[in-house]
């Protein structure tokens, strides 16, 4: 047996479940897309609220408009009717904005 102590961090990532969901989800929007693509609409743009409250509560502001506009891209309520190979471009560097967000946005430990 070790008599190694683990310290616990000073900081939680709380972006970082959501972002890494979010981020599968976007990775498999091309397969998503034909099948069902209401529900990639629903699931990305609540992700990307649940990350924008997050950076707002880490007061990391600049995420805020990053998420709201993804939010308001993928919305399901009002589509925009994108697609083509900008869309399928713009799905995986949300993911990595989501991936980014999510390791990036910490809030300290109380």
């Amino acid at each position: 047996m070790s008599d190694k102590s683990r310290t616990a961090s000073g900081a939680q990532r709380n972006a970082l479940a959501p972002g890494l969901l979010a981020a599968a989800v976007l990775f498999s929007g091309p397969f998503l897309l034909s099948v069902w693509p209401q529900i990639l609409l629903y699931a990305v743009s609540i992700l990307a609220l649940i990350v924008l409250y997050f950076a707002a509560q880490a007061k990391q502001w600049w995420w805020i408009p990053v998420f709201a506009v993804i939010a308001v891209l993928w919305n399901p309520v009002f589509p925009f009717p994108f697609s083509g190979p900008l869309w399928l471009i713009a799905q995986p560097a949300a993911a990595v904005v989501f991936i980014a967000a999510g390791a990036l946005i910490k809030t300290p430990r109380n």
